[in-house]
């Protein structure tokens, strides 16, 4: 006879609905932590002993990478979008 384990019951907490900023924490956080473990482990390509690599190819990937960094941090700095307005 198979031992049925009883299934595990989810409580029925009330939702509290979370602030912008704490789902912005929440939800940056981890990815920031992603990307940053993504760099270290890119580092690990430089490595001579395992890899062959151009200066070229450092400078291309370089440049990716700084813009694609520099086009995030835009994004935060951008304000709202100003309603433009109309004089004679």
């Amino acid at each position: 006879m198979v031992d049925k384990k009883p299934k595990a019951v989810k409580e029925n907490k009330p939702k509290v609905k979370e602030s912008k900023s704490e789902s912005f924490i929440r939800i940056a956080k981890p990815r920031v932590k992603s990307v940053l473990k993504s760099l270290r482990i890119l580092g690990n390509c430089s490595n001579r002993n395992n890899y062959e690599y151009t200066q070229e190819q450092i400078n291309s990937m370089s440049i990716k990478l700084s813009e694609a960094l520099e086009n995030t941090i835009t994004e935060f700095h951008k304000s709202k979008k100003e309603i433009e307005s109309f004089e004679f």
